[in-house]
């Protein structure tokens, strides 16, 4: 069997990268602890000022615990757009590593400003003392764009 997919390249790689900065939120695949089981949590999504995924999730989440128990996970990017067969439209695994970003810090407070300027409405519950901000820092990824175009990103791909 041939490997089934493409090399990246300048259309794919800007492909990829506008469904990041465009995903305003994304499905979550971690593993719940103690365990091999999978779990997937729709979060709101945004973007560092270096175009990498970030998010502002609650500490009772059960997908937060997991993440802190195991930081290697996966985000699911890209929406059918309505019409016709939904495999059809482009999406995006992200392989990541979860780093939780702790309050006090000056990081946290440019993830913050950030993160209400684009997810203004956030601002009703991101001061709260369970949520805090999750920083993934992408691996590599897998783009599905479109039938029979399958491609590996490299973290260097991914990038801004």
């Amino acid at each position: 069997m041939t490997d089934p997919y493409q090399t990246a390249d300048a259309e794919t790689r800007a492909q990829a990268r506008a469904l990041i900065d465009t995903a305003r939120h994304a499905a979550l695949a971690v593993l719940k602890p103690g365990s091999l089981t999978p779990s997937i949590s729709r979060i709101a999504l945004a973007t560092d000022a270096q175009g990498m995924p970030i998010s502002l999730i609650s500490s009772l989440a059960a997908h937060t615990a997991a993440l802190e128990t195991t930081p290697a996970c996966a985000l699911l990017i890209g929406e059918p757009d309505g019409k016709g067969d939904p495999l059809t439209n482009p999406r995006l695994t992200l392989h990541c590593t979860a780093r939780q970003v702790l309050r006090g810090t000056s990081e946290h407070d440019t993830l913050r400003a950030r993160y209400l300027a684009l997810r203004p409405k956030a601002g009703l519950y991101a001061d709260f003392g369970d949520f805090r901000f999750v920083r993934f820092v992408v691996t590599d990824g897998l783009l599905n764009a479109g039938f029979g175009r399958a491609v590996r990103l490299s973290a260097k791909d991914l990038a801004a």
